[in-house]
């Protein structure tokens, strides 16, 4: 069984010694902390991919922070699903109730989740509810059309006096879907 540690600082300003000595005090050996001098927000950490490939069955990956790990509540869920997988336990120093290798650990972890899932929902139905209110309000959602309808009127002009589909986007200087498109909108 090994001890794992992920530490991080956002930027390069930033200092790693306050976490790798919280981790060295933790019994974690130096050679099993993972430093990593990158923003969360930024998807490609690869030295957090290097320590979760090298977790095995039994040992136990530890942070300082959630922060310092995840990105999102769902990206911490999926990092913590991974090392469960694998038979990995999982510790938060700074936060203790969040260590999957006890049994009340297991079940903080499992309320938190059910909250972030509740509160992922929540967001959800008051975007939902925000986006059929602007509906509602006359609000247009998406790209503004490139054919409006004196041009969607020009292309069905074009087409009935015989052009092709090729020298209406020459001369409308549209692209092959919007002529379609527009066409289509006749019928």
């Amino acid at each position: 069984m090994a001890l794992i540690a992920y530490i991080r600082v956002s930027s390069v300003g930033q200092s790693l010694e306050v976490q790798r000595e919280k981790m060295i005090a933790a019994g974690v050996e130096p050679d099993h902390i993972y430093e990593e001098k990158r923003s969360g927000l930024d998807s490609d950490r690869p030295v957090l991919k290097e320590a979760l490939r090298f977790a095995r069955k039994g040992d136990v990956f530890h942070v300082s922070r959630v922060d310092r790990l995840a990105r999102s509540t769902n990206d911490l869920h999926r990092i913590i699903h991974e090392l469960k997988e694998k038979g990995v336990g999982f510790k938060c120093l700074d936060q203790a109730e969040i260590d999957t290798t006890t049994n009340n650990g297991m079940l903080m972890f499992g309320i938190l989740s059910a909250i972030a899932q509740f509160e992922t929902g929540l967001r959800a139905e008051r975007q939902m509810d925000g986006i059929a209110k602007a509906r509602a309000d006359g609000k247009k959602f998406g790209r503004k059309a490139k054919a409006t309808e004196d041009v969607t009127t020009s292309i069905r002009s074009m087409r009935r006096q015989g052009l092709m589909i090729r020298e209406i986007m020459q001369s409308t200087g549209l692209s092959k879907a919007t002529v379609y498109r527009a066409l289509g909108a006749a019928s």
